[in-house]
């Protein structure tokens, strides 16, 4: 890889300006990581897993950089995105001595993702930090964006900040390493951005399906690169999540109370997402925005991609419940992403029980899905 290869969509926003790289090779190309803060310290914040693979490549890398570079290793996967993670990260800031110009570096998928940037926005008001992701998900959605948070038992994401990264680089070489469910579950994020924001994609993603399970390099670079300029064209419109911004979240309303309801890791984010965009574009059709024939268009998708296409069994009060601890909920009332048209999304306060049918028809004890 040269750095006249590598792909990069800016992310321009009120607070910050920032490049997304894309490309195989970046661990081993100098230019991809020039310009980055300077500092005499940083701290690569992984997992044990995505260390062992990664983590020395990484510190080689920006040791070009800052003369002390320490890694604190968290535990693995989205039960352990809690504050007792996350101070592990301060308790190892701290005593390191590392001061306001320390640069945090998150190696690993969204979890890495959104604790190290969290821990980023708040270490002393904030310090400089990185995105180095590793997973599919993260490289087309969680790194891209500055939203940071961790997990409370009853409800994902409600702890958080907004800090946005001085850069992200998205090797594609760390994709060879993912694991089979893995890789689907960052389909369903690539696949998000067709219903809300450009059905051109989502027809190529139809016909690119199997070269994309099968990672063709040359199929994810395109997957990941349109995915992120979607997604940097919609944060640099609205950052703060005021507005537009919510559209990205098409799924993420029914999918954020699966991963709630079965207990945090039991789905991964990506298969609840899957599944959620199934009955959220199932929601638009009750609503009479989008005919059935999108629905079922879009469940064969998810479920092409190794994706669950039917909800788990939950009591209708649960749903509710869980669907209120929503960052999109507004005066207590619950407000989802829907499918105006295919390709434009927006955000509705829809019944609850024009909701609670639409679970039903997709719930694992019902009939066949849309």
């Amino acid at each position: 890889m040269t750095a006249a290869s590598a792909c990069t969509v800016a992310v321009a926003t009120p607070d910050a300006r920032y490049d997304i790289l894309i490309a195989a090779g970046l661990f081993a190309e100098p230019s991809a990581w020039a310009g980055l803060p300077a500092s005499a310290q940083a701290v690569i914040v992984s997992n044990p897993t995505v260390n062992a693979l990664y983590g020395d490549a990484l510190a080689a890398a920006i040791s070009r950089h800052h003369q002390n570079v320490s890694r604190v290793l968290l535990p693995d996967g989205e039960a352990h995105k809690t504050w007792d993670s996350l101070n592990l990260v301060f308790d190892h800031l701290l005593a390191q001595g590392c001061d306001r110009k320390t640069v945090l570096y998150a190696l690993g998928g969204g979890v890495v993702g959104d604790m190290a940037g969290f821990a980023a926005a708040t270490y002393m008001r904030g310090v400089p930090f990185v995105q180095v992701p590793t997973t599919l998900l993260a490289q087309v959605d969680s790194s891209v964006g500055g939203k940071t948070a961790i997990n409370h038992p009853l409800g994902k994401n409600m702890i958080g900040a907004f800090h946005q990264p001085a850069r992200v680089l998205c090797d594609l070489d760390t994709l060879d390493t993912l694991p089979p469910r893995e890789l689907s579950a960052g389909l369903a994020e690539v696949i998000k951005y067709g219903p809300i924001a450009d059905m051109a994609f989502f027809d190529w993603i139809e016909v690119h399906l199997d070269a994309l399970l099968a990672r063709d390099r040359a199929a994810l670079a395109r997957a990941v690169r349109r995915s992120c300029e979607i997604k940097a064209a919609v944060v640099g419109e609205d950052e703060r999540e005021s507005g537009l911004r919510a559209i990205l979240n098409f799924g993420h309303t029914f999918g954020h109370a699966i991963e709630a309801g079965q207990g945090y890791g039991a789905w991964l984010h990506g298969e609840a997402v899957g599944c959620g965009m199934v009955l959220a574009a199932d929601l638009s059709a009750e609503l009479g925005l989008v005919p059935a024939e999108f629905v079922q268009r879009l469940a064969r998708l998810v479920q092409r991609a190794g994706l669950p296409v039917r909800a788990p069994a939950m009591a209708p009060a649960r749903w509710l419940e869980l669907m209120g601890v929503d960052k999109k909920a507004e005066a207590g009332a619950i407000r989802f992403i829907v499918i105006e048209s295919p390709g434009r999304a927006a955000l509705r306060q829809v019944p609850d029980e024009t909701v609670l049918r639409v679970i039903a028809r997709h719930t694992e004890t019902a009939g066949a899905a849309a």
